[in-house]
């Protein structure tokens, strides 16, 4: 009989970027981010596709924290995808 030993994937780590934006990374690496809209707090993957809005800011962390792994993409690409879409 073998012993198989399973590790959980990292927790998100978080850091505010901006008054109303939130980054999260796991093992280094972009997970996505929470924006507040005035409305609530709205929640995007790695890839900068929205996940829904929730009325509280650890409802939407939880939220990603939950989502699948997907393919990371830098901050940087996923912020400037949001924002040209956001402009047109």
């Amino acid at each position: 009989m073998s012993n198989t030993t399973i590790h959980p994937p990292e927790s998100l780590t978080w850091k505010q970027a901006d008054a109303d934006v939130h980054v999260a990374t796991r093992d280094g690496e972009f997970a996505g981010f929470v924006e507040n809209d005035g409305s609530g707090h709205v929640v995007h993957d790695s890839q900068g596709a929205e996940l829904g809005s929730f009325d509280t800011l650890d409802d939407a962390r939880s939220a990603l924290e939950g989502a699948a792994k997907r393919r990371t993409r830098s901050i940087r690409q996923t912020l400037r995808r949001h924002l040209s879409r956001a402009r047109s």
